[in-house]
């Protein structure tokens, strides 16, 4: 007698699963280098120390991807999940890093302190995971996805439509980049309607190839400089010295971890019903650790705090392919990016009309995974549900569509403010609790996605 595989634990041929691994880290790639370029431009770092930055970010995002697919002794979700930077970090690292007394040394001990914050919290955080019912995750899941969809729009169009330096971005809306970033769309689409099997599967993984060479056929692609990019790169931990642990910067990283934890939580739910394994109590727990050891990994390479990424998980929706060893292999392809910048350089030319419009793609499908999620209250019987929905999500949208909403509230409420994923979540959790209560629906099956895992345990 046979046992059925779940299709989470199945194992797929090596090809196929390095080529969908290699689709995840395209998808993912633009979003995960983006904060260390920030955090290099803020503080000036010089040419040399971004390389060793960026080299590590994508070294360590690997090793926590794979530590959250396989499983590390009571780390990891065992579900398919990639991790990457943080954006929620940026703010605090800047300005922890402009401090001449702390520098970059000051921003690593810090993020290895919220690690090890992060790794004692995640219990805590899996006893709250009753004020997650269905009408929050759907909401917040939605907010997640209406909020990232204007970075695929502006990545569609050329990038942000203003610079770092403060000037309009000439190239934006380039009509010779709408063109391709809508005959990708096209591409993708048409792969997906009407090819079967692993050609439909790897459908983003086409368009962006047809992107790219598209791209580099009219010139927008220069690879001058891949023979001065040295082939391997050694990965030294505390390349910019030991660190250093500054209470208030300790503090201000620990606020970035909670909040990293509450949008965790959010896409795990997310990402259980979508694989169609509940995400558990003592999943959860896992999962959230795996957070945690991500920024003590990444303080101690010179990286940085790590969280799912959302459009990873929007890939998995519209491939329907749910191994977490895909996810596995694409962890060992950013290790190996990490470790040979000759391959991240060719990667990285990738421009971001190219990415556009599977960034478009995927982070649509987030927001209607939130939809779906959505669809399973019963509004008719409790319309306070409805409220709960409709101004959490009203909420959400404040910072992408009026960015000047909170400017005169104090500089700490920034790191809540500015991100509507936090302000949805929290918004939804208390009118949740203020309508609806801890019902006793929510507390049975609370009761019974423990008694799963103590079993799977």
């Amino acid at each position: 007698m046979s046992i059925e595989v779940h299709e989470v634990d199945r194992r797929l041929p090596p090809v196929r699963t390095a080529v969908l691994g290699f689709q995840h880290v395209l998808v993912m790639y633009s979003a995960c280098i983006v904060v260390p370029l920030i955090l290099g431009a803020a503080l000036n770092l010089p040419k040399e120390h971004l390389v060793i930055i960026i080299s590590a970010d994508l070294f360590v995002a690997g090793l926590v991807s794979l530590i959250q697919s396989l499983g590390f002794f009571g780390f990891g979700m065992r579900m398919p999940v990639m991790m990457g930077v943080t954006f929620t970090s940026i703010a605090p690292m800047i300005a922890i890093g402009a401090n001449p007394s702390l520098g970059l040394p000051g921003i690593y001990g810090a993020i290895i302190a919220s690690g090890i914050f992060g790794i004692l919290f995640a219990p805590l955080m899996a006893r709250f995971l009753r004020f997650f019912p269905a009408v929050v995750t759907g909401s917040v899941l939605l907010v997640i996805g209406l909020s990232l969809m204007k970075v695929g729009i502006d990545w569609a169009a050329g990038g942000p439509p203003v610079l770092a330096s403060g000037e309009p971005n000439p190239k934006y809306g380039a009509p010779i980049y709408l063109i391709i970033s809508l005959g990708e769309l096209a591409l993708i689409l048409l792969l997906s309607r009407f090819a079967k099997g692993f050609l439909a599967n790897i459908a983003v993984l086409i368009g962006v190839v047809a992107g790219f060479i598209a791209a580099f056929a009219i010139g927008e692609i220069s690879l001058g400089e891949w023979s001065q990019t040295p082939w391997f790169v050694f990965i030294r931990p505390l390349a910019f010295g030991m660190p250093v642990f500054d209470p208030l910067a300790i503090v201000s990283m620990c606020l970035v971890m909670l909040v990293t934890l509450v949008e965790s939580t959010g896409m795990f739910l997310a990402l259980g019903t979508i694989v169609d394994r509940p995400t558990t109590p003592p999943r959860l727990v896992r999962g959230l650790r795996a957070d945690g050891l991500g920024a003590v990994l990444g303080g101690l390479f010179n990286a940085f705090p790590y969280t799912s990424f959302s459009q990873n998980i929007g890939l998995v929706t519209l491939t329907g392919v749910k191994s977490r060893y895909v996810c596995a292999a694409g962890g060992i392809i950013l290790v190996l990016l990490g470790l040979f910048p000759k391959l991240a350089y060719v990667v990285a030319s990738t421009p971001p009309f190219v990415l556009g419009s599977a960034a478009l793609v995927m982070f649509a499908m987030v927001a209607m995974m939130g939809v779906r999620i959505l669809s399973t209250v019963d509004f008719e019987k409790n319309q306070g549900s409805v409220l709960v929905a409709a101004v959490s999500v009203g909420v959400g949208m404040i910072p992408m569509l009026a960015p000047g909403f909170f400017v005169h509230l104090p500089e700490w409420t920034k790191i809540f403010t500015e991100s509507g994923i936090i302000l949805a979540t929290l918004t939804a959790i208390v009118l949740n609790l203020l309508f609806n209560g801890l019902t006793s629906h929510d507390t049975a099956a609370l009761e019974a996605s423990r008694s799963a895992l103590a079993a799977e345990a």
